[in-house]
């Protein structure tokens, strides 16, 4: 005898990119009804990830959950570190940068998400 257990299966969104066949209600939409609508408005567009550990993401967004997993494209990753200078004491900072193609990031190191922040 089976029981089958249903499961209600997290709903991935994906950029009109990726899947050609939205409905017009997935679409993006100006009505806001929880704060994951506002990472649905950035489907398609440039985003800023701030991370753990010092760590900058901005990319197009293709497709995030609800744990906000997401794919990113045209990545430019920011490592940003500090060490002291033994001889004076200063704080030296360090920003490594290099760019991916096509990058998951694992919701549990995503710290913050807006639209890209100029930066000069």
């Amino acid at each position: 005898k089976h029981h089958h257990v249903c499961k209600s299966q997290p709903t991935l969104r994906l950029s009109p990119r990726l899947q050609q066949n939205l409905t017009h209600a997935n679409k993006k939409q100006t009505k806001m009804e929880e704060p994951l609508d506002l990472i649905k408005l950035s489907i398609d567009e440039r985003v800023y990830v701030k991370c753990r550990n010092d760590r900058e993401l901005r990319g197009r967004l293709h497709a995030y959950d609800q744990h906000l997993n997401m794919v990113l494209s045209e990545v430019e990753e920011t490592i940003t570190s500090t060490e002291e200078d033994e001889e004076t004491g200063e704080e030296i900072v360090n920003k490594k940068t290099r760019s991916v193609g096509m990058l998951f990031v694992r919701g549990d190191i995503v710290v913050l998400v807006s639209p890209p922040l100029r930066t000069s």
